[in-house]
Parts: C-alpha cells; structure tokens; sequence
C-alpha cells in the first residue's frame, strides 16, 4: 500500500507539474503559447509538399539534406532546416503529433529560448556523433561502417526526443519519459542504425544538460505550478 500511495502521490505532482500547469499557460495565452509548435508544424507540411515535386525537391535538398561525408560548416548550416524536413522513409503525417506536443509542451513550461536550444543541441549532438561514429569505423562497438557516411540525415526525432527528456527531468515526470522517451530508446537499442544510434547521443547529451541544471537549479520549473496552485486556492 505505501508504493501505491507513492505511486499515486508521484503522478499526481506529475499532473500538476506538467498538464495542469501547460494548460494553464494555453488558456493564458491562447495560440502565441503554442506558437513554434504550429509554425514548425506547417513549415514541415510544407516541405513535405515541396519534396513531391521535382524542381522544389533539389532545393530542399540543397538546403536540408545533412551527411557525415560532407564538410562540418555545411552541416552546421543546414541543421536547422534538416530538422523541418521530413524523413523520406517515413509518413509525415506520423511524426507531427509527437513534434506539435513536444514543442507545444516545452514553450508552455520551459519558455520559447530554452525550447530552441534544446531542440536543437539534441539534434547537433546526434548529427555529430554520427561523424565520430563513422571515424571510429566498424571494428569498435561505437563506429559504424563507412559507408554509412552517406547516409542523408533529417527530421525532428532527435529534437522531438531530446525535448521530452529534458522536460521529464525538468519537471519530475516519469509518466511523460515513460511513454515518449523509453520507447525510442528501446527501439534505437534493437535497431542500432545511424539514426538510433544519434537518438541514443541525443537522449544522453540531453539527460546529463538535465540533470547538471536541475542540480543548480532544483525545482525551476516547477516553482511555476505550485505558485498557480497556491493562487488559485488562495480566497
């Protein structure tokens, strides 16, 4: 009965922390809360439309399209569009949930500034290791092969991951690292390509970020809910 009770007084700080206090923020204020959310949303809707047609979609490879065989400085240029740009292999349509609730949530609780600087480590962090990893080569556990410097590195999944860790150490929420966090490292875990590999470099650059600021900072966050809590029980 004690670890249910814990159980339940865990998720309900989980609840307040993240739902109540997200909603919170949306209803104050309204559609500039979720704002990068929706823009990244339509922007990659749109370059998804682009890469259907053949004269558009040379241009957003030039502009998007990340390798490890290509010069670091161009790589570094073209990160922050490769990350609206939808992966070929996969329906666009299924990776903009986890994106709109990724981005909506961090903007709500974390602030625009710190979403993009997350977002975007995370996604740095595993489009460099990805250089390493060829460098080391096959024979180590950590390299891969050569040829796998080919391969063409886009999408949001190392941002979208990378968020929803910080957020869950941030705000203490095992749930939300549960459901969104455990089942892309498990599956990077049993699918060691590339790209799991730079989803395994981004969740470890971004948990150990997480961990040193909450150190420093315990309880930044989640300051926030528990002063809206006390207001609203307030007379």
């Amino acid at each position: 009965m004690r670890a249910v009770r814990r159980v339940r007084a865990v998720l309900r700080a989980e609840w307040q922390s993240l739902c109540l206090a997200a909603w919170r923020e949306l209803r104050d204020r309204r559609l500039a809360g979720v704002s990068l959310a929706v823009a990244a949303a339509l922007a990659m809707i749109c370059l998804h439309e682009l890469q259907q047609i053949p004269t558009s979609d040379r241009v957003v490879r030039r502009v998007s399209e990340v390798r490890a065989d290509q010069p670091l400085w161009l790589s570094l240029l073209r990160t922050p569009v490769s990350v609206l740009v939808p992966t070929r292999d996969q329906p666009v349509w299924g990776g903009l949930p986890r994106l709109l609730l990724s981005l909506g949530l961090a903007q709500l609780l974390i602030g625009w500034r710190r979403t993009l600087l997350i977002a975007y480590a995370a996604t740095l962090a595993g489009t460099l290791s990805a250089r390493v990893m060829v460098a080391i080569g096959p024979d180590h556990f950590a390299g891969v092969p050569a040829a796998y410097a080919h391969d063409v590195d886009t999408g949001a999944s190392a941002a979208v991951v990378g968020l929803f860790t910080y957020l869950s150490v941030r705000l203490r929420a095992p749930a939300l690292c549960l459901l969104t966090v455990v089942p892309t490292v498990v599956g990077s875990i049993l699918k060691p390509n590339l790209a799991g590999r730079e989803h395994l470099v981004a969740v470890t650059f971004v948990l150990a970020l997480a961990l040193v600021q909450e150190h420093r900072r315990p309880n930044e966050f989640r300051k926030v809910g528990s002063r809206q809590d006390k207001a609203a029980s307030s007379p």
